[in-house]
């Protein structure tokens, strides 16, 4: 992609890019690549401790090699890989080209009617094949916008769907279900032909990660959904995976997976991943307490209502009038930070900005910017 020139200020660009997708444009796109290492970005979701150093050298070291090279047409090596730091079967994964990529064969392969609480991940609403095809939960504003699974298990029944999304933590509210509420969902939700469970952001709930991941072979109604951009801070290598007891679900997928639709950079950080487990779970637990000093820090301010967090963001509303545009383009322009303005998700008013933790230190910079503008 063309760098964008930077004698046009952020403000100008975001009158036409940020109508463009229901996602925010990325850095590069707003400002150039150049600039865009200049500037803080609390928007995009990642884990700002891994990979480890060692492990961005040793990809450094087999980049030309591994860009001349395919990747391998068959993903059984892969799906070991990381199957071991999972601790799970290896035959019940699917590998993908992101999340995304996985959450538009399920859309297109699996689902006819689906219920999907908002607001939400737009994924799973725009690349149905008919959009029609989602029936919406409206979380309710002052409820905080939470999500109550068995009020929402009723409401299903009643619409006839056999079908339902859930996040865990939720995104964009981080809400998080303990697993022992979601493990009673499950069993109560038996007659739903397929529960979706997205835990993209579950690894930052805790020191000890709720996953339905041990459990997941007692439901074959359950399919679960994990980004590995958000917790292994790899967003450009594109990696996600479903899991499944389920192989019919599994091999529906599969059926229209793309050969090599995982790259060799992607594969060859997944052969890293056993060896720098133990890692990967020092990193996790140091964000985890980055999260929480965040939280504690945006709570302190008068100017906003922060809701409570399992993720590695945080979402709050501003208060005093100023919208989340207005708030995004003033911290953009004047501090160099880039946040996630949630105007554009639906269901959610204009008032509302999510931010993911870069790390203590930059995370006291934002709240400083915060409260400078905010006062």
């Amino acid at each position: 992609m063309e760098a964008v020139s930077t004698d046009t200020s952020p403000s100008e660009l975001r009158k036409h890019l940020f109508y463009e997708t229901s996602h925010s444009p990325s850095l590069a796109e707003l400002v150039g690549y150049e600039e865009a290492k200049e500037i803080t970005d609390f928007c995009f979701i990642a884990n700002p401790y891994y990979p480890t150093p060692g492990m961005l050298r040793n990809l450094t070291e087999n980049f030309l090699n591994l860009i001349k090279s395919y990747p391998s047409s068959n993903p059984a090596t892969s799906q070991k890989h990381l199957a071991t730091v999972l601790n799970v079967n290896p035959d019940h994964l699917i590998i993908g080209n992101g999340a995304t990529e996985l959450i538009v064969l399920i859309n297109t392969t699996l689902i006819d009617r689906i219920a999907v609480p908002v607001p939400t991940f737009g994924e799973y609403i725009e690349k149905l094949k008919d959009q029609r095809d989602a029936e919406l939960f409206a979380l309710k504003p002052g409820e905080n916008y939470q999500l109550d699974l068995m009020q929402y298990l009723t409401w299903a029944r009643k619409r006839g769907l056999k079908a339902l999304l859930i996040i865990n933590p939720g995104n964009p509210t981080g809400q998080l279900f303990s697993l022992g509420e979601m493990n009673e969902f499950l069993r109560r939700a038996k007659d739903m032909e397929l529960v979706i469970v997205d835990e993209s952001f579950i690894d930052f709930a805790g020191d000890t990660v709720p996953s339905l991941l041990p459990i997941a072979d007692r439901f074959s109604n359950l399919l679960l959904v994990r980004s590995m951009s958000k917790h292994c801070g790899v967003p450009g290598l594109r990696l996600g995976y479903c899991y499944s007891s389920n192989l019919f679900v599994l091999n529906r997928m599969r059926q229209f997976i793309p050969t090599w639709n995982v790259n060799t950079l992607a594969q060859y950080f997944l052969s890293l991943l056993p060896s720098t487990d133990a890692e990967y779970h020092i990193a996790r637990k140091r964000l985890v307490g980055d999260v929480r000093w965040l939280f504690a820090a945006l709570q302190s301010m008068p100017e906003i209502d922060v809701y409570p967090t399992g993720a590695n963001f945080v979402l709050f509303r501003i208060k005093g009038g100023t919208t989340a545009r207005e708030l995004q383009a003033r911290l953009l322009n004047e501090h160099r930070m880039y946040v996630r303005d949630c105007s554009n998700k639906i269901g959610m008013d204009n008032f509302h900005i999510r931010v993911a933790s870069q790390g203590r230190e930059k995370d006291a910079r934002l709240v400083e910017a915060l409260r400078m503008l905010l006062r």
